[in-house]
């Protein structure tokens, strides 16, 4: 079992804050395989949020609360 972090509330709060705004997103793709994009939070949903690329990367651009609870994503916020 994967231990989470934190819960889903102040997940959702973080990323409410960050709607807009630029971030850098990391994520784990299994096998020690990581995928790095820069984006910016378009949207919250009650289970999902999306992130537009900024760069060509034609993955997957949206992910649940559970991912980043779990540590599957990282998002960081860039400093203004």
């Amino acid at each position: 079992m994967i231990k989470q972090k934190t819960d889903y509330f102040n997940v959702k709060t973080a990323l409410e804050n960050m709607l807009g705004k630029e971030v850098d997103v990391s994520v784990n793709m299994g096998r020690n395989k990581f995928v790095g994009f820069k984006g910016v939070v378009s949207a919250c949903y009650p289970a999902l949020f999306t992130v537009s690329p900024k760069d060509r990367f034609s993955g997957k651009t949206s992910f649940s609360y559970s991912e980043v609870m779990c540590g599957n994503v990282k998002i960081t916020a860039k400093a203004e």
